[in-house]
């Protein structure tokens, strides 16, 4: 069963079911989500429900209903859609989906194109025979519909990102954790603390803040 998750400062605050196959949204009481607030209207918008796959339409509103920042009449969600309605958003999650991807962490990590081999092995050092001196790390995500999960690093080399978007790999050295621009086929490079990182590899500092791919990631370094 999908649902939507309504958000503030990318944090879940609240969870519903889409158990029917028409779920209205608006600021009547006699919608299947009240939202009590004058920027929604009184039938805002309506999620429509086929077998696996979810519509939502916007019902005339006087305000408009948002897909990812973009006005819409009517769209097919999509895992990890944000709705805009008035002042609030809503993150879509295909249970389908969300039920294959619970323990791979897919909406953010990749592998990594052909394109990147190069880069990647570029980063590789022979740390077999220094395990126990390794540092150790993990990610906390931001953002997305995956806000908290963590991904342990422990791997020599994590690829991050989205195919043909923008991809990271981050190794993990003696020396500690390093990111780097994994994909020369996109031109717009990850940011750490809000800086691109450009065309150098860059050692990452505990509590760094990661974007890659739109997806905000927190790094901690432990040991």
């Amino acid at each position: 069963m999908s649902r939507l998750v309504l958000i503030k400062d990318n944090q879940p605050l609240a969870e519903y079911n889409l158990c029917k196959e028409r779920f209205t949204i608006g600021r009547l009481p006699d919608n299947d989500l009240r939202i009590d607030n004058p920027t929604v209207s009184s039938h805002h918008a309506v999620v429509i429900n086929i077998l696996n796959d979810s519509f939502i339409e916007d019902l005339n509103s006087t305000n408009g209903t948002y897909i990812n920042g973009r006005l819409i009449k009517k769209h097919a969600l999509q895992q990890g859609d944000l709705i805009t309605i008035g002042h609030h958003q809503l993150r879509f999650i295909d249970s389908h989906l969300d039920a294959l991807n619970s323990d791979d962490f897919s909406q953010t990590v990749v592998i990594a194109p052909k394109s990147t081999t190069k880069n990647i092995n570029d980063l590789q050092t022979d740390n077999s025979l220094h395990e126990q001196k390794l540092p150790q790390g993990k990610l906390q995500v931001l953002s997305g519909a995956l806000t908290g999960r963590e991904l342990n690093l422990e791997k020599p080399v994590t690829t991050l990102g989205r195919q043909s978007t923008q991809v990271a790999a981050i190794s993990r050295r003696a020396d500690g954790f390093f990111i780097v621009h994994a994909d020369s086929s996109t031109p717009s490079y990850p940011l750490v603390n809000g800086q691109s990182i450009e065309l150098q590899a860059r050692k990452l500092c505990n509590r760094d803040v990661i974007e890659v791919a739109g997806v905000k990631m927190s790094f901690f370094e432990f040991q």
